[in-house]
């Protein structure tokens, strides 16, 4: 859901065949236990073969002020894995002809921009040109406050059409809020109470529920950012977010529901069919995840400090569950070696180490730096030994160093490298390089 720095998951896997018997745990127990030991990773992960549980394992605190420590029963906000649950209840509805695809958005909120050619087939894959809320720098100012649909449909509205609808694909949260509104004006039932009949009863889970304001004693995680130390990030409130990011669960009830969709207990083989294909990458609540030869399906979500992963295999019939409160790496770099352990891979133990700055060479580093080509600065600030950076309408990022002047931020894959001697830094992130330049005092 929210537009931060930090990238989603979705990189490519790799791996090859999985073992016909369950590997040992120890190497990755050991690895699990770095990255707590490292304030690496906070929160839950599952692996599943067949239906089973052959491995989990929780890190970190659910509720850091009180030193609750994360466990199988903790739960956390899946952010966009919910988009998944909202798709799911979509295609029942067709198949109990209360919807079609074809069906216009105009039908329901005429006012919206496009509104008269927008299809709920465009919006279940991000078709419809209708801009995506949460990029704004004004979302910030308003997520936190509890919004009616007037005022949701209204900021909707607002952001107007990017693009010309079923041109091409683009993320949009507004998609799946409005899916949501349409389901409950469609069964004339509020969505928390449609989740529970059409998914969570069904299933019998007993973790997942739409969230409201988070409840520590009720075993829910809050969630953090680190900057030296984990520290307690936003709330958004979850009637913005609605289906496209308000559900709440745990690793085993995701497995639960993911193999319980591919095995048409949920909806039929020709409905999940549609939720698979894709156009321009989008599925229709999924997306595809490759992991060398093999594929899976799943969503990954973020919301606040919580980040989540879902994939599932169908032709291995293995699932990764992951679902964070806290993530100060590139989680991408933990569903890896999850299914590397899984699929018999080996896989690397990695041994953090950190460079003891003096407060002499971390001064000689702040400042404001700009490009000329680029509408962007960045503050480079310290606080004590911490040094952090923040892009132009960005939040605050913690920079790391193993090795003098070199600093990177694991959770976007950015390295920045200074030269103090010339004021400038190179920062470097997904294969595009730029330099930046300090600001005369």
């Amino acid at each position: 859901m929210k537009n931060k720095i930090i990238l989603t998951l979705g990189s490519i896997l790799t791996a090859t065949t999985l073992l016909a018997q369950t590997p040992d745990k120890t190497k990755l127990d050991q690895y699990m236990d770095i990255l707590e030991a490292n304030n690496k990773y906070m929160g839950s992960v599952a692996i599943a073969k067949d239906g089973k549980i052959i491995y989990s394992r929780s890190t970190g605190f659910a509720d850091v002020e009180n030193n609750k420590k994360n466990t199988a029963a903790t739960k956390f906000r899946i952010g966009s894995i919910s988009k998944m649950f909202t798709a799911t209840m979509v295609f029942k509805a067709i198949e109990e002809k209360k919807l079609k695809l074809t069906d216009k958005l105009d039908t329901y909120y005429p006012n919206i921009p496009e509104a008269s050619t927008i299809t709920i087939a465009q919006m279940l894959s991000h078709r419809s040109g209708i801009h995506n809320f949460t990029n704004d720098p004004s979302y910030y100012a308003w997520s936190n406050i509890p919004q009616t649909e007037a005022q949701m449909i209204e900021n909707i509205t607002r952001g107007g059409s990017d693009f010309e609808p079923d041109t091409k694909a683009d993320y949009s949260n507004a998609n799946y809020v409005l899916l949501s509104y349409i389901l409950e004006k469609t069964y004339k039932k509020p969505y928390k109470e449609l989740l529970n009949e059409k998914i969570i009863k069904p299933l019998k889970l007993t973790n997942t529920y739409m969230g409201g304001k988070i409840n520590p004693a009720a075993n829910e995680a809050n969630s953090y950012g680190y900057m030296g130390k984990w520290e307690k990030d936003m709330e958004t409130d979850m009637s913005v977010p609605m289906g496209a990011g308000a559900v709440v669960s745990n690793p085993t009830d995701l497995s639960q529901f993911i193999e319980a969709l591919f095995s048409g207990k949920l909806v039929s083989q020709a409905s999940l069919e549609q939720m698979k294909t894709l156009r321009d990458e989008y599925g229709m609540g999924m997306f595809r995840f490759p992991f060398e030869e093999k594929k899976s399906y799943g969503h990954s979500g973020g919301i606040d400090g919580f980040t989540s992963f879902l994939a599932y295999f169908p032709n291995e019939k293995v699932t990764l569950a992951m679902t964070s409160n806290g993530a100060n790496m590139n989680t991408n770099d933990l569903s890896i070696n999850l299914l590397s352990w899984a699929f018999g891979k080996p896989f690397e133990i990695p041994e953090f180490k950190t460079y003891n700055y003096t407060t002499a060479e971390l001064d000689q580093l702040i400042g404001i730096y700009t490009n000329t080509q680029m509408p962007v600065n960045f503050v480079i600030s310290t606080n004590g030994k911490i040094l952090s950076a923040q892009a132009s309408g960005q939040q605050s990022f913690p920079l790391e160093s193993a090795e003098k002047n070199i600093f990177t931020f694991s959770p976007a894959g950015i390295t920045i490298t200074f030269y103090p001697e010339t004021k400038r830094f190179i920062i470097e992130q997904g294969g595009g390089s730029y330099t930046f330049t300090k600001k005369e005092d």
